[in-house]
Order: structure tokens, then C-alpha cells, then sequence
């Protein structure tokens, strides 16, 4: 038979724990913070490699038609052909449209693991609400999209500047209208993608759903809006040049109308929605109803787990 003395039942050990004693930053640093590790997350940052090849990859593709361009020009600036370009500012905002790839991966990876892990009721125990979360998410997701369109613009800008043959700053002074028109072109295009895409993986909590789902939504919408605009099938009383109105119907025409009415202040007729009337204030009702309806549902998707 053994005593207690044989046989402890327990022992207590000082492992030196401090009380935290430093600054406690409230609502707006754990918002903040969760901004933070979402663009971190979407970059590749503090990750294997591997999750750093895709949006580095597209970032240095995206620089690509900048560099392109201003090669061209340097090459001939004293000819007759220095005047020639090979893609303008705003089409260059619709070029971003190559990164719907990398919204389809990295809009899931910063909402699904949440909800598939079961982590929601932590990050809800800090001070943070639903919406705190909806606006991190979008909010990390849009600086991330904006940085990646808009830098390849900052190089077109002072690349062509440096290689204008009247002076960089004349050509700043005649492409003065470039310096807010691309910004809020590249920020309109960069907040409808990630709203739509954030919504859309908050359905879900399967990455792969989520990313095949947005894909799915952005292919479907525009054969049917290209079909429907093909057939003409609308009312007699519209004015066509090459589209209708069903151009309304296609999710990726929207971004691209909407950097028309920034740059041209009407939109392009070679497009899907061009000659149809009302068609400007049509892209921008689609506009804030896609990017309103898709905060809307967020607020309410996460209201739920506060």
C-alpha cells in the first residue's frame, strides 16, 4: 500500500507569465489587424513560396504591356513613329481584368478557412463586429486589387514621361486629367471585383465551391448577355451601334463601362452595351446594385455569428 507522499498528485511550476501591460488599441487595431494579416495572406507574405508565386507572377505580368510600350516609344522617339501606343490608360484598366484568376483563388482563401475552421466566434470575441469583418475583408481585398492595377499605370506614366520628346513635364501638364481619372478608374474596378468576390466565397466554405462559383457567374453571365445582345431581341426604341442593353447582363462588362464613363465620359460603342440608350446610367445602376447587393448580404451573412 502506498502513501500520498509515494505518489504527488500534482506540482506547480513558475513559468515567469507576465500580465500584458502593454497598449490595448480597441476596435479600430484589431480591424486594422485583421486587414493586415488578409493582405498578408493574399500576397504570400509569411508564407511558403509557393504561395507567393501566383500573385507576384500576375503582378509582373500585369507590368508587362507598360513596359512593352514604353520600350516602343524609346525605340522611336525621333521617328514619325514615336506618337504610336500601344495601349492607352484606360485600356490598361482593362487589362486587370486578367486578375479575376487571382481573385478566384485568394477571395476564398481569406473568408472560407474562417468559416471551415470554426475561428469566427474567436475573431468575435475580440471587439470587432460583423461588420467590422465584412469591411477588413473587402476592405484588404480591394487595397490588394488596387495596388496590383494601379502600379503597372505608375510605370506606363513615368515611362512615357521620360521618353516624350516635348519634356516630361509637358507631357504631365497635357495628360494632367490621367493623374485622378486613373485612380478612381483602377479603385471603382477594384472594389466591384472584390465585393462581388468576397460574397460570393461567403457562401461556402470550400474554397474550391467558392473560386469555381465566381468563374462560373463571371463565363455564364457574359455568353448569355453575348447571346441575348447577338439576337437584338430588345425593344425597337433603342438606338444600336454594336449592343444593347442585355449588355448589362454580363458581371464583367460592368468594371469596364464604368472606367468609360471615368476616362471618355460616355460609353465605348464597341462594346456589348455601346449605342444602347440610357446606357450610361444603366452601367452605373448595375454598378451600385451589384456592389450594394453583395455588402448587403455580407452584413447579414455575418450579423449572425456576432
Amino acid at each position: 500500500m502506498t502513501t500520498p507522499l509515494e505518489h504527488p498528485a500534482g506540482a506547480v511550476y513558475d513559468r515567469g507569465y507576465r500580465p500584458y501591460e502593454g497598449e490595448r488599441g480597441g476596435r479600430g487595431a484589431a480591424r486594422a489587424a485583421l486587414v493586415r494579416v488578409s493582405i498578408r495572406r493574399a500576397l504570400g507574405l509569411r508564407r511558403s513560396w509557393r504561395q507567393k508565386v501566383l500573385p507576384w507572377s500576375l503582378l509582373a505580368i500585369a507590368t508587362v504591356p507598360a513596359l512593352v510600350n514604353v520600350g516602343v516609344k524609346y525605340i522611336t522617339r525621333n521617328t514619325a513613329a514615336s506618337n504610336f501606343n500601344l495601349i492607352t490608360y484606360r485600356e490598361y484598366v482593362g487589362v486587370s481584368t486578367a486578375l479575376l484568376l487571382f481573385v478566384a483563388i485568394t477571395a476564398p482563401d481569406m473568408v472560407c478557412p474562417d468559416r471551415r475552421n470554426r475561428v469566427l466566434p474567436l475573431i468575435f470575441a475580440r471587439p470587432l463586429t460583423g461588420n467590422d469583418y465584412v469591411l477588413a475583408k473587402v476592405g484588404a481585398l480591394t487595397a490588394v486589387l488596387f495596388g496590383f492595377g494601379f502600379l503597372p499605370q505608375v510605370v506606363l506614366f513615368a515611362g512615357q514621361m521620360y521618353v516624350a520628346p516635348e519634356g516630361a513635364l509637358d507631357y504631365v501638364k497635357a495628360n494632367s486629367a490621367v493623374l485622378w481619372q486613373v485612380p478612381v478608374a483602377v479603385a471603382l474596378f477594384s472594389l466591384y471585383w472584390a465585393s462581388l468576390a468576397v460574397a460570393i466565397s461567403a457562401t461556402t466554405a470550400r474554397r474550391v465551391v467558392a473560386g469555381v462559383a465566381l468563374l462560373a457567374t463571371v463565363l455564364v453571365s457574359g455568353a448569355v448577355a453575348s447571346v441575348l445582345v447577338a439576337s437584338r431581341g430588345v425593344d425597337p426604341g433603342f438606338i444600336f451601334e454594336n449592343g444593347s442593353l442585355w449588355g448589362l447582363l454580363s458581371v464583367v462588362e460592368i468594371p469596364l463601362r464604368m472606367t468609360d464613363l471615368v476616362f471618355l465620359g460616355h460609353v465605348d460603342p464597341q462594346s456589348l452595351v455601346g449605342g444602347a440608350r440610357g446606357a450610361g446610367i444603366g452601367v452605373v445602376l448595375v454598378y451600385v446594385a451589384i456592389v450594394a447587393g453583395s455588402l448587403g448580404y455580407l452584413v447579414q451573412r455575418y450579423r449572425r455569428v456576432q
